[in-house]
């Protein structure tokens, strides 16, 4: 008689856990914040970054870093690479690639491990503006309602400029504004298609695809993703032949990465998050001060009336 009861009593048990872990899911998810603002072509915000050596730093997202590059001015060959290397569906998908899920599943499953994550582009976005980098089931799926929160009110061309003004591509070298200029010594705008190329194969983790330590790998990437653009036509044959044939100019990177990893950026105390979620609302101006709605984060910064505009071309979707 002992044995069924105590069968009934296990079964309650997980019964009763299945509940409270849907009820925390379904709490989480209703307390993200809102991405409504992130439509707002001119708005900033204030997102917590780390060094390579997992130090904080508060890191500004829009116009007003100086080193943002918005839409207009991004090279239409380094969106072509980054949707070739990192998300084909992207224009096609609502955020989430389920297909893309699935593979990641099956390959993580054979492998034993992590080595495929699915993340579509706008899930990147999602990750790097509102979530940390934990490998948990809540993360991913807070990461999955904001993505297609986030393919909902926003465009793709305005998802596109925020993943590439935020993306990490070196040792505190987040953007693509920095980066052109940390590896290249000039502005977005400028890059070549194999720049362009190059840029986007260091995309999976500048650690893993260091082009100071491991160039091979990097230039390997980059030649497939090529490959794979010529293949699907993003780019003309003259093209591709015209980018294989050119050696990136990276004078003086060693140089560069070096004094860098010597003298890393000073820790700095990150964003306190606000009530709803996320930092706190940063002032524009002492004389209206901005408050923090429930769940709005990160922390905004909003821009003058006469402000420079992100949006520098139509929208596409």
């Amino acid at each position: 008689m002992r044995s069924p009861f105590r069968f009934r009593r296990i079964l309650a048990a997980l019964a009763v856990s299945a509940l409270l872990l849907a009820a925390w899911i379904g709490v989480s998810i209703l307390t993200l914040p809102s991405v409504a603002y992130l439509a707002k072509p001119g708005v900033s915000m204030v997102i917590t970054v780390k060094d390579w050596e997992r130090k904080d730093h508060p890191f500004v997202v829009g116009p007003r870093n100086p080193r943002w590059t918005p839409y207009g001015a991004l090279p239409p060959a380094l969106k072509k690479a980054v949707v070739a290397s990192e998300d084909a569906n992207f224009y096609t998908h609502e955020g989430v690639d389920y297909e893309a899920i699935r593979e990641a599943i099956k390959t993580d499953l054979r492998k034993g491990k992590f080595v495929r994550g699915g993340s579509t582009i706008t899930q990147q976005v999602a990750k790097n503006l509102f979530l940390t980098r934990e490998k948990t089931l809540i993360r991913k799926v807070k990461e999955l309602v904001l993505a297609k929160r986030m393919d909902d009110a926003l465009s793709k061309s305005r998802i596109l400029e925020l993943y590439l003004n935020v993306v990490e591509l070196g040792p505190m070298v987040y953007g693509i504004g920095h980066a052109a200029n940390y590896y290249f010594g000039k502005h977005p705008s400028a890059l070549t298609v194999r720049e362009c190329v190059f840029l986007a194969s260091m995309l999976p983790g500048p650690k893993v695809y260091n082009p100071y330590r491991k160039m091979d790998r990097v230039m390997k990437r980059s030649d497939r993703i090529l490959r794979r653009m010529v293949a699907a036509r993003m780019i003309s044959r003259e093209e591709y032949d015209a980018a294989m044939a050119e050696v990136p100019n990276l004078a003086g990177l060693a140089r560069k990465v070096e004094k860098t990893l010597e003298t890393p950026p000073p820790e700095e105390k990150p964003p306190e998050e606000a009530p709803g979620g996320g930092p706190v609302v940063i002032e524009s101006s002492p004389a209206e001060p901005l408050e923090p709605g429930p769940g709005e984060a990160p922390a905004l910064i909003r821009p003058d009336a006469d402000g420079p505009s992100p949006e520098a071309s139509p929208p596409v979707r």
